[in-house]
């Protein structure tokens, strides 16, 4: 058996957090290259534009020389350059068509990169285990979501559209001053573009964790806010608002104070690199003004060096920004593509197959489970349910009851023994076509923030209507829905809070009589139930129970009564199993609760007070 054991676990925060950017881009690149060919076409846009936007410059020089002339000249009228100044315009226009077409071309690539990632992401969390999701932090968790999907179109957007032109134009703008002018025109610009990008990276970088530090202090307080929202009324049963606000107001003070510390550094990597660009401009100006003054240069030379270096800064001056919002891209990108590094844990096999079910005869054999190593919840739970048949499964509170359903639906595989249906180890078929199979009603009803048909309609999503309010009719829960303002169209609010609990019970039967499976589990279906609508209910499970299997997790053993088997759990041990009146009859565990129920509904009935049923 151990062949199937789960044997990885979730990564260490620890590991996830050694992702560097080059990991993150890695990771990235393979969601652009799949329209590898718009990309090519965008970067071709992109060299033509910066082509178009040199040679502007250039035909500005040709512009001034041609018109050195004194005003009143004779001669001025006869070279009017019309091609010139036709050139001039035509170039201006192609920099901006070239630079749209580039756009144009890669939206479809940024947007469907968001779009794969964001799905991908998604569907991976609902492929994670139930240990992910019972220890998650969901403010947290999706603010990380939230953030790496922007950064995703924050990081092609900087990148394709700032720093590679950018490259470019510096590339074409050194390579023309080496090849026109005198050397210390690029050995000033090269000079400075070194000492300003060098600069820029080392203080980004300083920078960086001042950036980490707030993306983790706003998760922490984004969970607070939205964990205190979302048990608003546990905060007003018990008075607690000015406790909750104290607690949300501390996680904004560390972040207000890293936020102030990450503006502080800004404003000292703005001053520094306006102050390189100051000088390195006037340095050019200089030996440009020199030139002039000794004749090796023409005012159009004056021009076309200033014309350069204007239109090289101008995109510079940006670097220090883009390179920090490419940083910070790269950090919301990290933990996002940190989720998808997260361990199934629960995974399909390489040879997985759809489950086949034949009566759908489910079978325990020798199961031990812990969720923890330290604490072992199942021991050698040995059982089957015929095809057709109910078996109860009853015990007192942390018996294990639940998580023998839990064991079922696969949200965590057995530590050792094996969980077969129709001889099908659960380990060896796909966990789609199994949940297809099962059907459940919780004890715990959370329903979606939609409308009530949604709700029931989500046990067969495209039923009709017919079947919906069927499958309401026979939960006993379509005369009341018809009763409100919106019938089916009611939202039910937040996690179904809108409903009582009964009601949000009924829904949960509905929505699993719709879905129509081979296996039935109810575990503490009627909970939630007055003693009238259990007494409606059962005989509805009793009646859809028929010719299925159904396991039933129960506290009120009168409603198990006439299981065909009752299995009885103690600290996850089997130590009874029999029908009612086998059990009775041993005078056993079983005998005692069902004395001691029996007590306690005589007491109710005895007493007035005791006697108002709860909805």
């Amino acid at each position: 058996m151990r062949r199937h054991a789960s044997s990885s676990l979730p990564l260490p925060a620890a590991d996830k957090d050694q992702r560097n950017d080059w990991a993150t881009l890695k990771t990235l690149f393979p969601y652009l290259w799949v329209y590898k060919w718009r990309v090519l076409m965008a970067m071709g846009a992109l060299v033509c534009a910066k082509l178009a936007n040199m040679g502007v410059p250039l035909i500005l020089k040709r512009l001034v020389d041609q018109m050195s002339y004194k005003p009143g000249d004779p001669h001025a009228l006869l070279i009017l350059p019309v091609a010139t100044l036709v050139a001039y315009g035509l170039l201006r226009l192609a920099t901006t068509v070239f630079t749209e077409l580039r756009e144009f071309l890669f939206a479809r690539v940024t947007q469907r990169a968001v779009r794969t990632i964001a799905l991908k992401v998604f569907r991976h969390l609902h492929a994670l285990s139930l240990r992910f999701h019972l220890n998650r932090q969901t403010g947290g968790m999706t603010r990380d979501i939230e953030r790496g999907t922007r950064g995703v179109n924050s990081l092609i957007s900087f990148t394709l559209f700032n720093i590679l032109p950018t490259l470019v134009e510096i590339t074409l703008v050194l390579g023309y001053l080496v090849l026109h002018y005198d050397v210390w025109f690029s050995a000033i610009t090269a000079g400075a573009l070194v000492t300003y990008i060098v600069f820029t990276v080392m203080v980004t970088d300083w920078r960086t964790h001042f950036r980490r530090t707030m993306n983790e202090l706003d998760s922490k307080a984004n969970t607070k806010a939205i964990d205190s929202l979302l048990n608003y009324e546990t905060v007003k049963y018990f008075g607690n608002e000015d406790y909750e606000a104290r607690r949300y107001d501390e996680g904004l003070q560390h972040f207000e104070a890293a936020a102030v510390r990450s503006q502080t550094s800004l404003s000292l990597l703005n001053t520094g690199q306006s102050a390189i660009i100051a000088i390195a401009v006037t340095l050019i100006l200089w030996r440009a003004t020199v030139g002039v003054i000794d004749g090796t240069m023409t005012l159009g030379d004056l021009v076309l060096v200033n014309s350069f270096m204007l239109q090289l800064y101008i995109p510079l001056n940006f670097l220090g920004v883009i390179y920090r919002e490419i940083k910070q891209a790269l950090a919301d990108m990290e933990r996002l593509f940190g989720l998808l590094h997260e361990n199934r844990e629960v995974a399909d096999s390489a040879g997985a197959k759809p489950l086949v079910t034949k009566g759908a005869e489910v079978k325990f054999a020798h199961v031990d489970f812990s969720y923890e190593t330290k604490r072992q919840i199942l021991f050698d739970v040995d059982f089957t349910i015929p095809a057709g048949t109910t078996t109860a499964i009853v015990g007192h509170s942390g018996s294990g009851k639940s998580t023998l359903s839990r064991l079922l639906f696969r949200f965590y595989d057995v530590n050792s023994g094996a969980i077969t249906i129709d001889g099908q180890d659960l380990r060896d078929i796909t966990q789609d076509s199994l949940r297809h199979a099962i059907g459940i009603v919780p004890q715990d009803t959370v329903l979606f923030n939609d409308t009530i048909e949604y709700n029931i309609a989500y046990g067969l999503p495209g039923a009709s209507h017919a079947e919906i309010e069927a499958a309401a009719r026979a939960a006993s829960i379509h005369d009341f829905i018809v009763t409100l303002p919106d019938g089916y169209q009611t939202m039910v609010g937040e996690r179904g809070l809108k409903l009582s609990g009964g009601e949000k019970q009924r829904v949960a039967i509905a929505r699993t009589l719709l879905k129509n499976p081979a296996i039935l589990v109810f575990d503490e279906a009627t909970s939630a139930l007055d003693s009238k609508s259990e007494q409606a209910i059962q005989g509805q499970l009793k009646e859809i129970a028929k010719d299925r299997t159904t396991m039933v997790i129960a506290h009120r053993l009168s409603t198990i009564a006439d299981a065909h088997q009752i299995i009885v759990l103690d600290h996850g041990r089997i130590v009874e199993r029999g029908t009612h009146q086998t059990l009775l009859l041993a005078n056993g565990l079983y005998a005692q609760m069902w004395e001691r129920q029996q007590a306690r509904k005589d007491e109710t009935y005895a007493s007035p007070a005791a006697a108002v049923e709860d909805d």
